[in-house]
């Protein structure tokens, strides 16, 4: 009987197992996993520190630099011994006035007004001078006639004399008739003459009242420019204004000719000013404009107070823009100068101006960035040196326009100055 077959055998386990041996949690790579973490984050924040300190390291540095600013000034300030201030005045300076007293009723001119000599300005009231011309004018009529009167007598008793006379030689009247009738004709003659005084009395009368009508018509005392209206129609104009609502000048003018300046020098200083000499006048109000002028004269007395002598420098050439009372700053020359002297040049700190390149050359400044945070940086800048002026040195780009006055330069620029070098003002 044959054998009953072996059943087969169950599948094995095995393989079944492997995939859950692989779903169990490696606990100890897990932990080592962790164990590495902090390591590179210490290498990793290291990394950062390095490259940021080789980058500080490497980075270009602000090199510290003294500066110096590009100033504007004149060939002629080389020769400038010494400064003084003062001011514009006119040597020719009236208060206009009356000698008369009354209300002002007519005013020609204001501040500004051109005036020619002897023109009318200004008219005081003149109703009662002319009230005792008229009068005077009366006086005179009279007199005039009174003098006729005595002239026709005069006539009458000289004729009445020659016919006593003649009677007299034909022994008709007696010699004592004849004595009456000269005494009459005398008589006569001093009437005439009292008469002709009296109508020269009236004629002077009237001269006196028409003075007065002049004083009233208020004139200029000279050609000028009217500077200050002191009084308006209506007040009351009197020779000395101390009556209360009262004036005394009705304007006040000047001689624009006559403008000088007038400067107060020290007296330790004197000796090195003299007259005739060469000055240079800088007006507060035109700082771009220079005159030339010269010692008018030298006040022969000292200012106690001050310990200074008042110099008047008159201008060679007068201008239209010059007016009294402008303040002004004189400097006193060696020698005489030209107009060409006086064209403004560019000037800078002689220790700016360095060899580059077989020429000459000032490192210029530019700013950029923010306000708050700016950059410098130093370009050089090829120059041509020129004369010496006072403590700087002339200076004439070599391109137009590359510098100005107010740029700023680098004093002696260090020898590792390179051209868009970073700089920075240096500590004193």
């Amino acid at each position: 009987m044959a054998e009953p077959a072996s059943p087969s055998p169950s599948p094995s386990p095995a393989p079944a197992a492997a995939p859950l041996s692989q779903l169990r949690i490696d606990r100890g790579a897990s932990k080592a996993g962790r164990k590495r973490g902090p390591h590179w984050g210490l290498w990793a924040t290291g990394a950062i520190v390095v490259a940021a300190g080789g980058a500080w390291l490497f980075a270009p540095r602000a090199v510290p630099v003294q500066t110096a600013a590009v100033v504007s000034t004149t060939p002629s300030q080389q020769y400038v011994e010494l400064t003084a201030s003062g001011y514009v005045v006119a040597q020719r300076r009236a208060a206009v006035a009356s000698k008369a007293t009354g209300r002002l009723v007519e005013l020609m001119v204001r501040e500004g007004s051109r005036v020619k000599k002897d023109e009318v300005i200004a008219r005081l009231d003149a109703s009662d001078v002319q009230a005792a011309i008229a009068a005077a004018e009366a006086g005179i009529r009279q007199a005039e006639a009174g003098l006729r009167q005595a002239q026709v007598e005069n006539t009458n008793a000289q004729a009445e004399l020659a016919r006593s006379k003649g009677l007299q030689a034909q022994g008709f009247i007696s010699p004592q008739a004849v004595d009456a009738a000269q005494t009459r004709a005398n008589a006569a003659q001093a009437s005439v003459a009292a008469a002709q005084a009296s109508v020269s009395a009236a004629q002077a009368q009237r001269k006196v009242q028409q003075v007065n009508q002049d004083f009233t018509e208020i004139r200029a005392p000279f050609d000028g420019v009217v500077l200050v209206k002191n009084a308006n129609v209506g007040d009351i104009i009197t020779p000395f204004s101390n009556a209360a609502g009262s004036q005394g000048a009705v304007l006040t003018m000047a001689d624009m000719g006559t403008l000088e300046v007038e400067a107060d020098v020290s007296e330790s200083s004197l000796a090195k000013v003299r007259i005739g000499q060469p000055v240079e006048i800088v007006l507060d109000a035109l700082p771009d404009v220079r005159f030339r002028g010269t010692v008018g004269g030298i006040v022969p007395t000292v200012d106690r107070a001050k310990a200074t002598v008042m110099t008047k420098i008159r201008f060679d050439k007068l201008d239209a823009r010059v007016l009294p009372e402008m303040s002004a700053k004189v400097s006193f020359l060696s020698k005489p100068v030209t107009e060409a002297d006086q064209q403004p040049v560019l000037g800078v700190n002689p220790q700016a101006v360095v060899e580059r390149d077989g020429g000459k050359a000032v490192w210029r400044i530019t700013s950029s960035g923010t306000v708050e945070s700016p950059v410098m940086t130093a370009s050089p800048v090829a120059v041509k040196a020129g004369r010496t002026i006072g403590e700087v040195l002339e200076i004439a780009p070599v391109a137009a326009n590359a510098i100005k006055s107010g740029d700023k330069v680098v004093l002696s620029p260090p020898a590792k100055l390179r051209d868009g070098a970073t700089v920075k003002q240096a500590e004193k």
